[in-house]
Order: structure tokens, then sequence, then C-alpha cells
């Protein structure tokens, strides 16, 4: 796990304008401005099912891609006074972990790992991206852990989001 301290406005330009997290899965997210708007990331597979019976229409995935909230979001914050909070769970898609874990030599499989996140919380003044892995099994090895804490750095690093590591 690490924190990363980041350029708010930078990251923000990233996040929702930009496709820079366009790929990740949304998990879910929370926006305070005058309420509290909470969003739940996993895909509701009975509203592709509304006018057909075909399954083919439903996505074959659990939870939406960021590109398909982002501009929702990006509603919701948007104004002239900056939202009193917020917070954003994002999942590298089951294609990269599996990419990230060749690429990496890492000895787990794509099934062994749940998830690994990006969190986003801004309070009203900072903005800070809190790591994270969750696998689908216990181990003491952190090289997944670390090799993800690397990753994440070079996200940042590739789109010229300026972080200080906490």
């Amino acid at each position: 796990m690490l924190i990363l301290s980041l350029d708010t406005k930078k990251c923000m330009n990233a996040l929702l304008l930009g496709a820079a997290f366009d790929s990740f899965f949304f998990i879910e997210g929370e926006i305070t401005t005058f309420n509290t708007f909470q969003i739940d990331g996993r895909l509701k597979k009975e509203f592709y099912r509304q006018t057909t019976d075909d399954d083919s229409l439903a996505p074959d995935r659990e939870y939406a891609l960021w590109k398909e909230q982002r501009e929702f979001c990006f509603s919701i914050i948007r104004g002239k006074r900056a939202p009193l909070n917020f917070r954003f769970i994002l999942s590298l898609s089951s294609p990269n972990i599996a990419r990230m874990l060749e690429q990496n030599n890492l000895d787990f499989s794509p099934a062994d790992v749940q998830g690994l996140y990006l969190n986003f919380r801004y309070d009203g003044t900072h903005l800070t991206c809190t790591t994270g892995t969750s696998m689908n099994l216990f181990t003491l090895d952190k090289s997944l852990d670390e090799a993800w804490d690397k990753m994440a750095q070079r996200i940042f690093a590739k789109q010229e989001i300026p972080f200080e590591v906490m």
C-alpha cells in the first residue's frame, strides 16, 4: 500500500476531463456537494434485458468502466464551488491485471487477484490516492503489492501528474 499526495488540479483534469483512467473499472464512488451522492459501480445485467431476452447486450464484466461514469461524476462536481469531498475507487481491469502479472513475472494467476485498486480521496483541500491489492487467496508474498505500487507511480508519471509519496 502506498499513499500519494497528488497535484489536485492536474489530477482532477486527468481524472475527470481526460482519458487517463478510462480503462479502469469503477468500483464505487461518493461525492458530497449540496447532497451526498453514492454510486455503485456494479453493472445491473437486468437493465440490459428490459427490452429483450438477449444477454449479449450486457457487458461481460461485473463493473462499469470509469469512462462510462466519468461524465456523470463530472456533472455532479462541476460548478462554481468545489465539492466538500469525494472518493472514487478504481480497479485495474482484468485483462490489464493479467498483463501486469506477466510483465512482472509474478507467480500468481489472474484468478488469484481480486483487484488492484486506486483509492482517490479529496477532503476539500487535498487529493490523495492510496493503492491497494486484494487477493482471492492467503499469501505472505508481497511481490504483487510492490509491483502495483511501482506501476501506480508510473501511471501518474506518464500522465504528468505530480505526486509525493507520503
